[in-house]
């Protein structure tokens, strides 16, 4: 039998989605990528190639509510945004980032974050408004802080101690989330 798996020390595993995280960072950063290429702003980039109303409308909201066209930029600050349905019964999102970076040490802040949600007809507005929360909470920590140490025979994070997650001083001064309600339309998936 031919294994063409390498010998890992890891098991490995769906996080909080299936695959959709990577996948939608990856389709984003491209996003960016071909807007910068074209010289046009990321969301007017996104709108133009966009044809479905509902992912423009949950756009559109979160560029208004975040203040794009971007603010005048602050030293060592930067804004990126992005958009994402993964699959047919997941919700519409757009989100904004203001990010800061401290030069002598490269240390890395999510300073605020605007997102808007179309989750189709909503039922509780508190409970995707949370669930959205935590995901940006949670993401900006797989990204800014969590590291599984491990070496060729086995883990060595063996307790939160020796494994970094976000704490609370460096939790974002805003996150603010806007629900766009669709009476009547199928109920999406916001997880």
């Amino acid at each position: 039998m031919n294994n063409f798996s390498p010998t890992m020390p890891l098991h490995t595993s769906a996080m909080r989605s299936l695959g959709a995280h990577t996948n939608v960072f990856a389709i984003e950063s491209f996003m960016d990528e071909l807007a910068f290429a074209a010289h046009t702003d990321p969301v007017e980039f996104r709108l133009k190639h966009l044809q479905v109303p509902r992912a423009q409308d949950v756009i559109r909201l979160a560029a208004k509510e975040f203040g794009w066209p971007r603010p005048p930029r602050q030293a060592n600050h930067g804004v990126r945004f992005a958009f994402g349905k993964y699959t047919n019964l997941m919700a519409y999102v757009a989100i904004a980032v203001e990010l800061s970076v401290e030069r002598e040490t490269g240390q890395v802040r999510l300073e605020r974050a605007v997102a808007a949600v179309d989750s189709g007809q909503i039922v509780n507005p508190d409970g995707i408004r949370n669930q959205i929360e935590g995901g940006i909470i949670q993401s900006a920590s797989w990204t800014l802080y969590e590291e599984l140490k491990y070496d060729t025979s086995r883990i060595r994070s063996f307790d939160w101690s020796t494994y970094p997650i976000m704490r609370f001083s460096a939790v974002p001064s805003s996150v603010k989330v806007h629900l766009i309600d669709r009476p009547g339309a199928p109920f999406l998936g916001s997880a």
